[in-house]
């Protein structure tokens, strides 16, 4: 009898879990895809952090649409084929948003497989104008662009800079590139000229031929146009040599792991980047949940927060996770999140506000002070 009962006991038990699981809907996946190892890999925590933050707040809100929220994370090492290798695997996975990528040079690539696959892409962190002038109607970013960016630098660097000699570099990345090629167009329309135009190789070790010459050519202002990793050796290796030429570049400086290359070397370099989201009073509350787990919301981390804030608004809006509902929404709606509020052109580009310039003081950088004079 004993025999019976436990096999009518199991029954009953599975008939329950299937009743339950029937109930239950299946978890909503979403992506976050960056360069999670590498040398830009502190730009790949950043992200990770702010995804799953944004998912632990939404779920513990009650998720979207009634389900949870499961974060997928992918590593594409801002390698463009391991971008696309992972951009196709997050989509079979069954991923209805990838927040992503963090190098352009990996975001526009990979928009290819989700402009083909209907799958919705926004990066948080990719500026080069590419991305939304050749993406489709799914492909967005929250965050600025580098014809925005480098308009504001070259302008910057005319009215601060008059009469010293200007060298502009760039590391061969589509964002390197685009960014060092939207500067030196600004600084030209500002009537501004640079005395040397040259390109670098990433990854490398040893730039000491690139600074002698940087030397040789008196340069006084060093406009970069790549990534803080070498940025930094390129800072390090100018103050070895004694030069006392200023750096200035873009937002991929936003890394406390700049200074941690740099040191003492670092002081005074400038960067451009959107206001500081930390200091939006919008934000107040996710910062402190932030600062509470040890993590320093820096650059990119409070960018894919919000990127994760709007896709969920526009999801509510359209009440499905289908990527052109959504999509339509996006380019529909206005979107309050830890960002302020915004919301995205045609293209898909945020018409938040632009870019400022930041200086590096003591390890920290805020906003440089003449910045605030228009």
């Amino acid at each position: 009898m004993g025999n019976h009962m436990g096999k009518l006991f199991t029954a009953v038990a599975a008939t329950a879990l299937m009743i339950g699981a029937g109930a239950a809907k299946a978890d909503i996946k979403i992506a976050v895809i960056g360069p999670m190892t590498g040398q830009y890999a502190s730009f790949g925590a950043q992200m990770r952090a702010g995804a799953e933050q944004a998912v632990a707040d939404i779920n513990a809100a009650g998720g979207v649409l009634g389900q949870k929220l499961e974060l997928l994370v992918g590593d594409d090492a801002c390698d463009p084929k391991q971008a696309v290798a992972v951009g196709n695997q997050m989509v079979s996975k069954g991923a209805v948003l990838i927040a992503g990528h963090f190098c352009s040079g990996s975001s526009i690539p990979a928009s290819q497989v989700y402009k083909e696959e209907g799958v919705l892409q926004m990066s948080p962190a990719s500026t080069n104008p590419k991305l939304t002038d050749e993406g489709g109607p799914n492909i967005f970013r929250v965050c600025g662009r580098d014809d925005q960016q480098g308009a504001v630098a070259g302008a910057f660097l005319v009215k601060h800079f008059k009469g010293k000699k200007i060298a502009i570099i760039h590391d061969k990345t589509a964002y390197g590139k685009g960014l060092a090629d939207e500067t030196q167009k600004a600084l030209h329309a500002n009537g501004g000229k640079e005395t040397m135009y040259e390109a670098y190789t990433a990854g490398e070790k040893d730039y000491s031929a690139l600074v002698s010459k940087l030397k040789a050519g008196g340069i006084d202002i060093l406009y970069v146009g790549g990534y803080h990793t070498e940025a930094g050796l390129i800072a390090r290796q100018m103050r070895e040599q004694g030069m006392k030429t200023r750096l200035v570049s873009g937002d991929a400086l936003v890394t406390n792991e700049y200074w941690d290359i740099t040191g003492k070397a670092g002081e005074g370099t400038l960067m451009t980047f959107s206001p500081d989201p930390r200091k939006n009073p919008a934000a107040d509350k996710v910062v402190k949940a932030f600062r509470a787990k040890k993590i320093e919301p820096e650059g990119y981390v409070l960018y894919t927060y919000g990127t994760i804030q709007a896709w969920q608004q526009a999801v509510e809006k359209a009440k499905t996770t289908k990527t052109k509902a959504v999509s339509d929404n996006l380019h529909k709606m206005s979107f309050n999140t830890v960002l302020g509020s915004f919301k995205f052109d045609k293209k898909g580009d945020m018409t938040a506000p632009g870019y400022v310039m930041y200086e590096w003081k003591d390890g920290k950088y805020d906003y440089y002070e003449g910045s605030k004079v228009n």
